[in-house]
């Protein structure tokens, strides 16, 4: 049976589907209490078995809507109720979030079982082997935080994993907080990617807020069932929804503006960033839009928006990355580029080519940063080798940053299984046929043609500059001679790290067989659960394939990474060959516009001189002229303090003493007074009582007398 075809009749398993939160639960819990107990190895097997029986739920769960389609939602618990208001939680299963499931799970279980030997050296290189079992605690928790966000049957508990995934982000990306540029450099990129995606989580808060007041309800069903309704009262406020949500999704999907933390999170452990950057978090943005389709079908301009959005960040992230030479921020400004060409396909309602390079993407980008760790401990390895034949003795690899491609050079020789995969990803991120690459990226340009001919011309010089970037990478760490000692006593990975990249080097070569035209196997599963309409144009349906796209795209992609290799391997070579220190032919012919992409266009500079620095310096003053100043040295110490004093002193004195107090010691006088004057009839005479006693009984009588007359 093929991947989109569907039965009436078959076995469901959709009772396990709560299993694909339990299981990683589980596997960071027995870590959690028990890790500290069990050898390396045991921790990451847990780990990774946690994650690899979620992905078998996950696979159940596709059998099920084989047979079953149209999905179904498992409820798990009430979780809000307020009066009327009840709040529940349930699992998503529909042709949609099984997808984000089978990625997620997948992939993230190969990185996981890459992380058990990585981790394993990585550690005991940062000096601080008991981070080991933090590691895979963090890296459960990551996927559960996932899983939550994209088996949520609503917003506010898709809001949940949505907030996870980004507070196992900053835990990660953090992991070694006490290294980094003056031992806090690190710890400073997690705050910056914490930082960065609570502006754009404002931004889903108010989308959600909205949606509540506009629908009453942050259900799937229950939202997309009044849409058209209230899209004839209130179409404004469907608009200011999508808007909102799409600034969440700059955050989460690290899309213009809010892309800055993406890079910065390299910070991480090599599977760290495999694992945010291919398989889970940023992801999250494009699925949210994929998911909130029916919303954005009635607003063209919000759609219009999300288009340009993610069209020009592709560009944008593409230039940039032509002028790094950490082989990981590479990665990363790619990682944005492409997410860029996801968002513009969704956002050119493509949501089928825009899942599809999302599923594809996660597959050889996953490869491309696995393979780049493997690159980097290659390197360590060797840089390790040449400090123990220098023996103690002075030696330039000590400082060497096994990171910086300038450092590499001849790799294809010592690590040959590495430089395969590479290169399978390099080809299939760059868009050569038939690699997965190609089949996804030309369906989105396929639709940008037909849709607006402004947004198919950009993207396909973001495809010319991937092609380029990926092969300036290639010639640089794998070809040429070495540039460094370590570089030349690099050696290759163990089979615990060459597996898994293997594994998904198959899966790069053959993924674009999911979608293959004329067959859309893909296309058909999805199309279950995101409802559209044909592409059409004039009233004719537009073809699944063109020729002519996929040979202007592949003719591109072939022009730059031939122009990469006459720059790089040849001109690069020569050089090379006169012993200068390294330095990239691009810089020697065009210095003025590679300094601006080396610097990233000043992008951060620019956030910290218009954003970041006023708001220092206006916290400053908030804190040494109002609440300092003002409100402690006036306020609290001359107005309060100083006003109590005065008044305790007149009321201790004037009041407490004067009146109060003499009050009180009037009366004492006055008894005293009238004691001691009482005291003279105490005389001790027995006539004088007898006296006292008579006219005692006169002044009665006499009363008596007055009274009764």
């Amino acid at each position: 049976m093929l991947f989109g075809e569907t039965t009436t009749t078959g076995p469901t398993f959709f009772a396990l589907a709560p299993l694909v939160l339990l299981f990683p639960l589980l596997g960071l819990l027995i870590n959690l209490i028990w890790g500290g107990r069990l050898p390396e190895k045991a921790i990451g097997g847990i780990a990774s078995g946690a994650v690899g029986l979620t992905f078998g739920v996950a696979i159940l769960q596709m059998l099920s809507l084989f047979s079953h389609p149209e999905g179904t939602v498992i409820p798990l618990v009430d979780w809000i109720t307020i009066g009327e208001l009840n709040i529940s939680w349930g699992i998503q299963v529909d042709t949609l979030s099984v997808t984000m499931m089978l990625v997620v799970s997948g992939v993230g279980c190969l990185i996981h079982i890459y992380a058990i030997a990585y981790m394993h050296d990585d550690v005991r290189l940062n000096g601080d082997p008991a981070r080991y079992r933090r590691f895979f605690v963090f890296f459960n928790l990551f996927i559960l935080a996932m899983m939550t966000l994209v088996s949520a049957d609503n917003y506010l508990m898709l809001f949940v994993g949505w907030e996870g995934v980004g507070l196992c982000s900053y835990l990660l990306i953090g992991f070694w907080y006490d290294k980094g540029k003056d031992g806090i450099g690190n710890a400073l990129a997690g705050n910056k990617a914490f930082i960065t995606n609570r502006i754009g989580d404002f931004g889903f808060l108010l989308a959600a807020f909205t949606m509540f007041g506009l629908f009453g309800s942050f259900d799937f069903d229950q939202v997309f069932g009044q849409v058209e309704q209230v899209a004839e009262l209130l179409p404004t406020g469907i608009l200011l929804i999508t808007i909102f949500m799409l600034i969440g999704v700059t955050g989460k999907s690290a899309q213009l503006p809010l892309y800055v933390w993406l890079p910065d999170a390299m910070a991480g452990p090599t599977p760290v960033s495999a694992l945010i950057h291919a398989a889970t978090m940023v992801t999250a943005g494009v699925y949210l839009i994929t998911r909130s389709h029916p919303l954005y079908a009635v607003v063209p301009q919000a759609q219009s928006l999300v288009a340009w959005v993610g069209t020009l960040t592709a560009l944008f992230a593409a230039t940039i990355a032509i002028a790094q030479f950490d082989i990981k921020k590479v990665l990363a400004y790619s990682t944005i580029s492409q997410l860029g060409f996801m968002v513009a396909a969704v956002g050119m309602g493509a949501y089928v080519p825009g899942m599809f390079h999302l599923v594809t993407h996660a597959f050889f980008k996953a490869l491309l940063f696995l393979s780049s760790g493997s690159v980097i401990q290659g390197v360590e390895r060797g840089l390790h080798e040449v400090e123990h034949h220098h023996k103690g003795k002075h030696s330039a690899g000590h400082h060497l940053d096994p990171q910086d491609m300038r450092n590499m050079g001849g790799l294809r020789e010592r690590m040959p299984t590495t430089f395969w995969v590479y290169l399978i990803g390099a080809l299939a991120l760059a868009g050569i046929m038939p690699l997965a690459g190609f089949w996804s990226k030309d369906e989105i340009l396929l639709k940008a043609s037909y849709k607006d001919v402004r947004l198919y011309t950009l993207l396909s010089i973001a495809a010319f500059f991937t092609a380029f970037y990926m092969a300036r990478q290639i010639i640089l760490v794998f070809f040429g001679k070495p540039r460094s000692e370590a570089a030349a006593y690099a050696s290759e990975s163990p089979k615990l790290i060459t597996i898994p990249l293997i594994i998904l080097a198959v899966l790069s070569v053959f993924g674009g067989a999911l979608n293959l035209p004329g067959i859309h196997a893909f296309g058909h599963w999805l199309e279950h659960t995101v409802h559209h309409v044909p592409g059409v144009k004039g009233g004719v349906e537009l073809p699944e394939f063109s020729l002519q796209v996929a040979a202007i795209s592949t003719g591109i992609a072939l022009l730059a990474i031939i122009l990469g290799w006459l720059i790089y391997a040849r001109w690069g070579e020569t050089l090379q060959k006169e012993k200068k220190p390294y330095v990239d032919p691009l810089e020697l012919t065009a210095k003025p516009i590679f300094s601006v992409l080396t610097n990233k266009y000043w992008v951060d500079e620019l956030y910290w001189a218009l954003l970041v620095n006023p708001y220092k310096a206006f916290s400053r003053w908030l804190a040494e002229q109002v609440d300092w100043r003002f409100w402690h040295d006036w306020l609290h110490d001359a107005v309060l303090v100083n006003g109590f004093k005065r008044l305790t002193v007149l009321l201790a004195q004037p009041i407490d003493l004067g009146i109060i107090d003499g009050i009180a010691n009037g009366l004492a006088t006055l008894i005293q007074g009238g004691a001691a004057y009482l005291r003279r009839f105490q005389t001790g005479y027995v006539r004088n009582y007898a006296l006292a006693v008579f006219f005692g009984v006169v002044a009665i009588m006499s009363y008596l007398i007055f009274v009764l007359r």
